[in-house]
């Protein structure tokens, strides 16, 4: 057990000299003689030593000694210490009292006395010249003398203008005639000759005094009152200068305004006829205009000469805003492009869509370059490059006129009769019906107008084939169609319909409801093409034939340019509808098709394309055949994924498991394994570049020799696994030459200091260190704002403390006053009391 504090006491005491061994009176007596300032100073400094070292807290020392022994040129005696926690805090609780105490008394207090004594806050002046100029200010006080008195101050100061002096005293002949009467011309006549007058008697009084005195006198001052005057008469002629000024300018303007009918004559490049003779009284007094005014519209000068009535100016009238309605906006001309120039630009635009195609595919989005060069564009395409960009939107393909193959018919080109649409002589439209479609349909007819170019009869000569009630001729097709708006809408139009005609049947509709010739039909096509996309299901229900659903697919994927979102919304409706059954149906079949025909499959991510192929590969992953219906539509779901990844080549697992049970199965039929081996050798074909290429097709190698019926599918895919084989490598290291290790001889610093960096780069070593003193600067700044924070609410509580106490002594005297006089009032009563009582008694 460590000794107590006291019995350490006692031996620290007894080490230092202080204490020891009793002595006697006479060695007491003889050390206080010999004891001098010096033993006096080591005893006082003994003392204080023993006293800190009892205080654990008064020196700051590492929390553990270091870990390894380091050799140092400094002395380390014991402990080595870091800091003295208690002298620091004293000193900052001092500090703190000094500075931040007094602003905190001085927070949200206003008022003060300011000392406004001369020379009391400049320290050169002493205190003699501070005496000295108060003296002086007090001398002028009591005179009442003042600095701006002109008259009394004039040796003090002196008043400048510019620079040079001002003078009071008329010393030049310039200056002595600066009030002279001939410079007030333009001033009214009565102050004119009034101030000639004085001016007249002031001569003349000086001439008097001249004879008599026969001495020159100074010139008298003028009155404040004269001066007035004088400076009102020089405004007066100011403005009358002014005035003469402005009539001029309005005299010279008429004169140019006469003169303007041949000006603008002249502009126009023909001599103007003599001006017409002046108009007789009767004209004037009729009020006509002249026939030589600029600044009137001939029509209307017309109708106020009562030459045209008010009716046929507003017949005029509404017939020239109809034309400038139907003005048509100027295109700018472009010269014709040679057949080189042209080839070049189309081999530029198929190497762009080709590549936004591939960076669709990898998921990469647009550059901003990119975006901006879109944007300027815009400006400049035609229709159909604008019908493309709203398309690709959506990322639906940007199909132009002319890029299809040989063979293959655009939708849009179909001829019709003259009968389908309605020429100009047939056409029933009043004047205000079509200012009303040229404003709201002028949209549509900019996007539509490839369509209507084709559709549209090239003459517009009535024809005598009449429809009857119903719109049809006997014996044919009806010439009009209600558009419908829903599929049940659909199939009641098309009911009667042969599934031949259904193409006939949607074009009339297409051009009867063409958004270029009323305002609603933009919305009823939107309807008319979603149903479309419903009754591609219905029709492969009820076994439409294959070519007509495909005209009608082409049909959409027209529609799909100018009703991008409508339609995709509803084919992922009828995807939604597949993902509930859970069963493809011939329907769901057809819409899938569909998919992979309009829109493109090898994009990363896609509305309408990556739901589809989710689907198939969920059907084919998660399905096992049981019956020849299934071995069927996994043989055509499989064939729609190899069309799906023609570019892109995503491998899908779940189509490759599912066609090697197909080939296991025991319901495939010779025709359906004819349909899955081929759909195996497109598979190899599509993946032959994957590095997995063997791992993906071992597994059908047994499966195939099982089989007599694939021998070449066996033997082709047995080939393309070996070449596999051969181009697979396993990895090696580059061979080079054996390098030896670098070795380098060691770097030493002369005055090594284990606590400080020795960084080579100059400018990595400058930023550490302004790093690390930013961090060592921003802790000490927080160190004081807390400590900062904790001194106030310290003084805070103490100032709260004494308002406490003061409100308690003055609470506690004012109870004991009131309670004294409540005292005394109660004694005074009590002795009244009695002194009645007594008094009563004795009467």
């Amino acid at each position: 057990m460590p000794p107590s504090q006291l019995k350490r006491l006692k031996a620290s005491l007894r080490e230092q000299g202080i204490t020891g061994p009793q002595k006697s009176k006479k060695e007491k007596k003889n050390n206080r003689k010999g004891d001098n300032a010096d033993q006096r100073a080591k005893k006082h400094a003994a003392l204080a030593s023993i006293r800190e070292s009892f205080n654990p807290f008064e020196f700051k020392h590492l929390a553990r000694p270091k870990k390894f022994e380091v050799t140092t040129n400094r002395p380390q005696n014991g402990k080595v210490v870091l800091g003295r926690p208690g002298v620091s805090k004293s000193q900052g609780e001092e500090l703190r009292r000094k500075t931040l105490l007094p602003e905190l008394h001085k927070k949200n207090k206003i008022g003060g006395i300011l000392d406004r004594r001369i020379g009391e806050n400049d320290p050169t002046m002493t205190l003699d010249d501070k005496m000295m100029a108060r003296f002086t200010r007090e001398q002028e006080k009591k005179k009442g003398v003042s600095v701006f008195d002109l008259e009394e101050a004039e040796d003090e100061f002196e008043l400048t203008h510019g620079g040079q002096a001002v003078q009071f005293e008329a010393e030049d002949d310039d200056v002595k005639d600066d009030y002279d009467a001939a410079s007030l011309a333009g001033s009214s006549d009565e102050e004119a000759g009034m101030l000639r007058r004085k001016r007249r008697r002031d001569s003349d009084a000086e001439g008097e005094d001249d004879a008599e005195g026969g001495e020159d006198k100074p010139e008298r001052k003028k009155s404040k009152a004269e001066v007035m005057k004088e400076v009102i008469a020089k405004s007066k002629l100011h403005k009358y200068e002014r005035q003469q000024a402005k009539e001029d300018d309005d005299e010279l303007r008429e004169e140019l305004d006469k003169d303007l009918p041949n000006v603008l004559a002249a502009l126009r490049g023909h001599i103007m006829k003599p001006p017409p003779p002046p108009p007789t009284a009767a004209a004037a007094s009729t009020g006509a205009p002249k026939s030589n005014d600029f600044s009137m519209n001939a029509d209307r000068a017309a109708l106020l000469a009562g030459n045209k009535t008010r009716e046929q100016a507003d017949k005029e009238y509404d017939v020239r805003v109809r034309q400038m309605l139907q003005d048509q906006r100027a295109k700018p001309t472009e010269r014709t492009k040679t057949e080189e120039e042209k080839a070049k630009e189309e081999a530029k635009r198929l190497k762009e869509l080709e590549e936004k195609r591939l960076r669709r595919m990898k998921g990469e989005e647009e550059s901003e370059s990119e975006e901006d060069l879109k944007e300027d564009n815009d400006e400049d395409e035609d229709e159909e490059e604008s019908e493309a960009d709203d398309a690709k939107e959506f990322g639906l393909p940007s199909v132009h006129q002319g890029t299809r193959p040989e063979g293959v018919e655009d939708e849009d080109d179909f001829l019709m009769d003259d009968d389908l649409i309605a020429t100009d002589s047939e056409a029933d439209m009043s004047d205000e019906e079509e200012e009303d479609d040229s404003e709201d349909d002028a949209l549509d007819m900019d996007d539509d107008d490839e369509f209507l170019k084709d559709v549209r009869p090239e003459s517009s000569k009535p024809k005598d084939t009449k429809l009857d009630v119903d719109g049809a001729t006997p014996g044919k097709l009806a010439y009009t169609y209600p558009c419908p708006q829903d599929p049940h809408e659909l199939v009641e139009v098309l009911k009667d319909v042969e599934y031949s005609d259904y193409p006939v049947v949607i074009v009339r509709i297409r051009t009867i409801y063409h958004p270029g010739l009323a305002s609603g039909n933009k919305e009823k096509l939107g309807n008319f093409a979603c149903a479309l996309v419903d009754h591609i299901s219905y029709m492969a229900s009820h076994k439409a034939p294959l070519a007509v659903v495909e005209q009608v697919i082409r049909h959409i994927h027209s529609l799909s340019r100018t009703y991008p979102v409508e339609i995709a919304t509803r084919f992922r409706h009828q995807l939604k509808l597949l993902l509930a059954s859970n069963d493809p149906t011939a329907g769901d079949l057809a819409i899938l098709t569909a998919i992979g025909t309009i829109y493109p499959t090898s994009d990363h991510f896609h509305q309408v394309v990556t739901p589809a192929i989710t689907l198939m590969a969920r059907w084919l992953g998660l399905s096992t055949p049981q019956g020849a219906k299934d071995i069927a539509t996994g043989a055509y779901l499989g064939a729609l994924c190899i069309k799906y990844q023609a570019i892109s080549k995503r491998y899908i697992p779940e189509l490759v498991r599912y066609t090697n049970l197909a080939l296991k199965s025991a319901y495939t039929t010779t025709d359906l394994l004819k349909e899955h081996t081929k759909n195996l050798l497109s598979m190899a074909d599509l993946w032959a570049s994957k590095s997995a290429f063997y791992e993906i097709f071992a597994p059908s190698i047994p499966i195939l020799a099982a089989n007599n019926k694939c021998k070449s599918a066996h033997q082709r895919l047995s080939i393309l696994l070996n070449n596999a084989t051969l181009h697979r490598r396993p990895l090696e290291l580059h061979h080079h030459r054996p390098l030896p290790i670098k070795s380098n001889i060691p770097k030493f610093e002369e005055n090594f200091d284990p606590n400080k960096h020795y960084d080579p780069d100059k400018d990595r070593a400058e930023a550490n260190r302004l790093r690390k003193e930013f961090k060592r600067e921003k802790k000490g700044a927080m160190r004081e704002l807390r400590k900062d924070a904790h001194f106030i609410a310290r003084e805070q509580l103490k100032e709260k403390k004494e308002r406490d106490r003061r409100y308690e002594e003055k609470y506690r005297r004012l109870v004991a006053e009131i309670q004294g006089e409540e005292g005394r009032e109660k004694n005074a009563y009590e002795r009244e009391k009695e002194k009645r009582e007594r008094a009563k008694g004795r009467s």
